[in-house]
């Protein structure tokens, strides 16, 4: 299949934070650590190395194997699982909501990126193993962002009542998801094919966790991706130094809220803010804010509190009802696994450009961010006629009256003035 290419810049949907970290702006230096180059990841292999616990590795591996123990998995994905326990294995890790169906087609796309991105690092470093790693974020508690996909112009979505971490919510109702869907599918083979892969999917697990494991090893088993879901007490008990300072030090809201002076210094828009406590209590039905007052500890919108000693009992008892906030999942992510790369959108790579200080004064290795790829599909029809019109692939990203204002000016000495689209 033909393919062609053209720069972020170009296609008008991303920042300037974005694009300039890709131009390799100098005054972006300060908030990210290495630039992803193939050579550069050699540097990175050696800081995560010295900064990782070995300890951890076996940790991970049993969480991982226990996640994995009632689902079939292909032997790339039982190779690479059994690779994390060796010192020269490393992970390259993207992360994504648990979209009904997958959701937005970038899903894919970052997934594929990741998969890719192993298989490059492979061919360059062969004495090392590297890991792709879906993250899947199951603590999330904004269900409405996640219970639907579009199929042919029709929103297919998921009505329940929804409160605390997604990734724990039953499948019931999912039946009559699949019932509208499927009416929406013709008779033929490929969708017979769709139609058991939700069913499989959705219709035989009992948590929406355990359903979109399966729907990702099914799409990218193959492919040797690992799936893992953070919500686990032994994983978190990894992370509980860190919530404890956390609770206790506040160091995420000054670092963080000082890299944000620092970006808005430089004309960028800060994409998240912090808060004192940047965690969440997280238990059954829960997922709300801790908030500290009066030298208590609350529990946002509800009846629980502690005294500070009263909140460490229950962190090192309890350390899965921690969730981290947006702040401080990234830092989650790479406590516990030997990550090299984070990749993600633009959205996501934002926020990651605040953290880097806060990474530094916990001690955690900074990943490399890297941008996932995006892709458009033309069909040949499609490409023939915009050969014909004489429209370029940039073209096809320009504003209506952009593209207008530059046709005419090839074809006439007029200048017009830029009109807005709400005069159309």
């Amino acid at each position: 299949m033909p393919s062609d290419c053209i720069s972020f810049r170009d296609t008008n949907y991303f920042s300037n934070l974005i694009c300039d970290y890709l131009d390799k702006r100098e005054d972006l230096k300060l908030f990210y650590n290495i630039f992803p180059n193939i050579d550069s990841f050699k540097l990175q292999i050696e800081e995560k190395s010295k900064n990782y616990k070995p300890s951890n590795r076996q940790i991970l591996y049993n969480a991982i194997k226990q996640q994995y123990s009632e689902n079939s998995q292909c032997e790339e994905t039982t190779l690479n699982i059994e690779a994390l326990k060796e010192d020269n294995t490393f992970t390259i890790t993207t992360g994504h909501q648990l979209n009904l169906f997958s959701g937005p087609l970038y899903f894919l796309y970052k997934i594929i990126s990741t998969i890719n991105l192993t298989s490059e690092l492979k061919h360059r470093y062969p004495d090392y193993n590297f890991v792709p790693v879906y993250w899947m974020a199951t603590e999330d508690h904004d269900f409405d962002e996640i219970n639907y996909f579009n199929f042919e112009g029709k929103k297919i979505q998921w009505n329940r009542e929804s409160s605390g971490g997604v990734g724990r919510f039953n499948t019931e109702g999912l039946d009559k998801v699949f019932e509208v869907f499927s009416s929406q599918l013709d008779n033929s083979k490929n969708a017979d094919t769709i139609r058991a892969l939700f069913k499989k999917v959705y219709l035989n697990h009992n948590n929406l966790a355990d359903a979109t494991r399966c729907f990702a090893n099914e799409l990218f088993g193959e492919l040797g991706l690992v799936i893992i879901d953070a919500d686990d007490k032994s994983l978190k008990h990894l992370f509980a130094p860190y919530v404890k300072n956390e609770l206790l030090e506040h160091k995420s809201q000054k670092f963080v809220e000082q890299t944000n002076s620092n970006l808005n210094k430089l004309d960028y828009r800060v994409q998240v803010n912090p808060r004192e406590i940047n965690l969440f209590y997280l238990k059954e039905n829960i997922r709300e804010r801790i908030i500290k007052k009066d030298n208590r500890f609350i529990v946002n919108d509800t009846d629980i509190k502690w005294t500070e000693s009263e909140i460490i009992l229950e962190l090192e008892t309890h350390p899965e009802r921690f969730s981290p906030n947006v702040i401080m999942r990234p830092l989650y992510q790479e406590v516990i696994l030997p990550n090299l790369c984070y990749i993600g959108g633009g959205g996501e790579m934002a926020y990651w450009f605040q953290l880097k200080s806060n990474f530094e004064a916990q001690n955690v290795t900074v990943p490399i961010f890297l941008f996932r790829n995006s892709v458009l599909i033309k069909t040949e029809k499609q490409a023939n006629k915009q050969e014909n019109l004489g429209i370029s692939n940039t073209d096809l990203f320009l504003k209506r009256n952009s593209y207008i204002n530059k046709r005419v000016r090839k074809i006439s000495n007029i200048e017009l003035e830029e009109i807005s689209n709400e005069e159309y």
